[in-house]
């Protein structure tokens, strides 16, 4: 299996039951497997395949992150093992507990919920994220996780160097995006744990809707609670999976609520002010476009796993023009 080594990962894992492995469909960044031995049930993750950026897809952080949060209360599976030899499978790695669930990402899957019941869903996604941002870093062990002082303007200079060791082409408009945010960065407030990546698709979600697992931490930190917001919002406006033919954003399927409903949730729930969050609409635009370039520069490059990523190029000029409409109010 590409990226997996599942004989040296039973070797390690001192199982007497050969391992089989399947890897999960929709990632775009760390690779992320369903591993079981017949009896048990883990999934691993591992970093993506050659071309990696600094600071990015630390599997340490992630399976600290995951600990902390697990152990809160908070849902997030449990890690079980962390490994950073990466003779084992070629990469650092962890492996978390099996969270039963599914993963909507298909237009037709959220159509065929209804109106009212998609409505619900989207509304506990944002008290979920509320929840997070509730939560006292210091009390869980994570006060060192994180420098929030100052977290916005690292995050414009970061994004930046991340868009500069992933070109492969001219994205008209980016750097003029960039240059726009660098002005007037807002200081933020008390700073919490950030998600950092935090959409309906990265949520496992139960058979009665409800929400039994955060996924996908590899972006998080302490930092501005409303980047989160934002890129919240900013998700919303994009493609889900298509089916049929049909490119369809969640904002355009019934029941979905509005983003304005959406931030007075949130507001509402954690008693944040959101009434201005034009930069950090615009900045989550950015950093989607970063994302998704590199996401493009590795599949040029050969060095990605599985289907669709073809198309992933296609959303980085859209997300440039919607940042700079945000920064103009729109």
């Amino acid at each position: 299996m590409k990226g997996l080594d599942l004989d040296q990962l039973q070797s390690f894992l001192g199982s007497s039951r050969p391992l089989t492995g399947q890897m999960f469909a929709g990632g775009r960044s760390n690779l992320t497997y369903a591993i079981t031995d017949g009896e048990r049930r883990w999934v691993l993750r591992r970093p993506p395949l050659g071309h990696v950026l600094p600071t990015a897809h630390d599997m340490v952080r992630e399976h600290r992150v995951l600990e902390a949060l697990s152990k809160a209360g908070f849902p997030a599976p449990r890690p079980v093992v962390l490994c950073t030899d990466i003779s084992v499978i070629g990469a650092p790695f962890y492996m978390m507990e099996h969270v039963d669930g599914r993963i909507y990402r298909d237009s037709v899957d959220l159509e065929a919920l209804g109106a009212p019941a998609f409505n619900k869903l989207t509304l506990d996604l944002v008290d979920t994220l509320a929840d997070l941002h509730a939560l006292d870093p210091a009390a869980i062990g994570l006060a060192d996780f994180g420098r929030p002082e100052g977290f916005n303007e690292r995050q414009v200079r970061r994004w930046k160097k991340q868009l500069d060791a992933s070109r492969s082409r001219d994205v008209a408009g980016i750097e003029e995006l960039h240059a726009r945010l660098a002005v007037g960065i807002p200081a933020g407030g008390p700073g919490a744990v950030v998600h950092g990546d935090y959409r309906l698709d990265n949520v496992l979600i139960g058979p009665e809707l409800q929400i039994n697992a955060v996924l996908d931490w590899e972006m998080s930190t302490l930092g501005d609670p409303l980047s989160d917001v934002a890129l919240m919002l900013t998700y919303a406006g994009l493609p889900l999976q298509v089916s049929g033919g049909r490119a369809t954003v969640p904002l355009e399927v019934a029941g979905h609520p509005s983003l304005r409903e959406m931030s007075a949730r949130y507001a509402e729930r954690s008693g944040r002010d959101v009434s201005d969050l034009h930069w950090y609409v615009a900045f989550a635009a950015f950093k989607l476009a970063v994302i998704l370039e590199g996401v493009h520069y590795r599949y040029v490059q050969g060095q990605t796993v599985g289907a669709g990523f073809e198309t992933i190029g296609n959303l980085v000029g859209p997300l440039v023009m919607r940042g700079h409409e945000a920064l103009e109010g729109n």
